[in-house]
């Protein structure tokens, strides 16, 4: 039996992911604190933790970023351990340090460990020197003043990227050489303004590449294992929308091939702690992308195939414990979906939306997680990432998945915020998504699949639904005053 060496976890985060910590800690008999915005004063996880803890700034998102506040509300709380969740101080390095100085253990890898890998340029180096693929590309700091012309000489198609941040962010698809400059400077600008750092690094772009993820776990004591891959392949601009496990792209000797590989570059990191290392995959080939140094958005699915809790294994980690099974212990049984559900509107090109939620009921059933962060009554802003909630399956075969995915969106009733729910639904049931032919364009392709039913036959059905109503009837085929006063008048 692992000992825990704390009691109390603060949770530096919000919504769905800061109740998905408090439930695992609830489990293992760890009491939860929370730091919250005045926004989220009646959230769930707020209302769900042992100790709420009031933080402040400019902005919400300032106060979660603000790093100050939230380990005096650790010390407040009398925090053991800190749990970043992911987003806002998850990945910061000098957060991490800042928390263990203050003798609070950091539930996520050494600072040293984000440092690595959380720099794009210094992975990629990194990765290079250990033996691992890469992916052709040309890295501005090399060499600044020969940046474009070796950038040239790659070829296109590029992806100019920037070094730090992620989320898509900054990044840009060079199909022709001539808007090479253009590009760059976009890059830069959207780099600076994100992440205040605009160095830029450029590599060759996988036409239509699948988007394969590899989830690890390490130890103090140097032991690595991956719990298979995640298939991450339907996005938009970069953002990930559906994620399942296993791939359907994968043949088992693939899967051996890219799991162990990406153990491999966590084992050299001596990495700790949960992370990803993430892959593009496309022609029977696959090169390194990044390492996500945190607990990934789409991990659910990895749980439901594995049986085992990562939030689980990160507290005990972060306590000191060794890993408490080895490689061979780990399995896979059936599949598992997770689709996003955003505050968003994907037919009028993915805008956010807001509202207060006036009616709220998930689906239920076998096989089925929801791992949500509101309330029926909360007020949905723009002050966050649009995701509000995460519908997650599990099914013996991808179609029963995809299938049971797909009822369970349509049985999802969520009133008074516009949602992508209907979006999700049309994936779903899109003959490319169940035979598994997608790839990170696949949206970009089929734009039919985002746009739904044009605003003119939502408008048809919208009227027609309004004359089939009887108050609306009764109005429409009343004779005015005016008229019924002229008797049986003719002309």
């Amino acid at each position: 039996m692992r000992k825990l060496s704390f009691d109390t976890v603060l949770i530096a985060n919000r919504g769905e992911i800061a109740v998905r910590i408090i439930k695992t800690l609830r489990k293992l008999g760890i009491r939860s604190a929370i730091v919250y915005h005045d926004v989220d004063a009646r959230t769930p996880a707020v209302l769900m933790a042992d100790k709420a803890i009031a933080i402040s700034g400019r902005t919400p998102i300032s106060a979660y970023l603000d790093s100050a506040q939230i380990i005096a509300a650790a010390r407040n709380a009398n925090a053991g351990a800190l749990h970043p969740g992911y987003g806002f101080l998850s990945e910061n390095a000098e957060f991490a340090r800042a928390v263990m100085k203050a003798g609070i253990a950091f539930i996520g890898p050494t600072p040293e460990s984000i440092e690595l890998m959380g720099d794009k340029i210094r992975a990629r180096n990194f990765v290079k020197r250990n033996g691992f693929s890469v992916a052709p590309s040309a890295i501005e700091e090399d060499d600044p003043a020969t940046f474009v012309s070796r950038a040239r000489c790659i070829g296109a198609p590029l992806l100019v990227k920037p070094s730090a941040g992620g989320g898509g962010k900054g990044m840009r698809i060079v199909r022709k050489l001539d808007t090479l400059g253009d590009a760059i400077a976009q890059a830069r600008s959207e780099g600076l303004r994100y992440f205040g750092d605009g160095r830029l690094y450029v590599e060759r772009y996988v036409e239509n590449p699948r988007h394969i993820e590899v989830q690890v776990l390490g130890d103090a004591f140097g032991n690595v294992v991956h719990l298979l891959e995640r298939e991450c392949s339907v996005q938009r601009r970069f953002q990930k929308i559906i994620e399942e496990t296993p791939s359907p792209a994968l043949s088992p000797g693939l899967r051996k091939q890219i799991c162990e590989t990406a153990a491999g570059i966590a084992r050299a990191a001596n990495y700790r702690n949960a992370g990803t290392v993430e892959f593009i995959f496309g022609g029977g080939e696959f090169y390194f992308l990044e390492m996500n140094t945190r607990l990934q958005v789409e991990h659910p699915v990895t749980e439901m195939v594995s049986g085992i809790d990562l939030v689980a294994e990160q507290v005990y980690l972060a306590a000191g414990c060794e890993l408490g099974f080895s490689q061979s212990d780990i399995m896979s049984k059936g599949h598992a979906i997770e689709v996003r559900l955003c505050a968003e509107a994907p037919e009028r090109g993915y805008a956010p939306t807001t509202g207060k939620i006036l009616v709220l009921e998930y689906p239920d059933g076998d096989g089925l997680r929801i791992d949500s962060g509101i309330l029926q009554g909360q007020q949905i802003t723009a002050a966050f990432d649009p995701m509000i909630a995460k519908i997650i399956v599990h099914s013996p075969t991808r179609i029963e998945a995809a299938l049971k995915a797909h009822r369970a969106v349509a049985e999802l009733v969520l009133l008074g915020c516009e949602t992508n729910a209907s979006f999700l639904g049309r994936i779903l049931a899109d003959e490319a998504f169940l035979s598994g032919h997608v790839h990170t364009g696949y949206l970009d392709e089929n734009p039919h699949i985002a746009a739904g039913n044009s605003a003119s036959d939502l408008s048809a059905f919208l009227a027609t639904a309004a004359l089939l109503t009887r108050p609306i009837r009764e109005s429409a085929d009343a004779v005015p005053e005016l008229h019924a006063n002229l008797g049986c008048w003719r002309n």
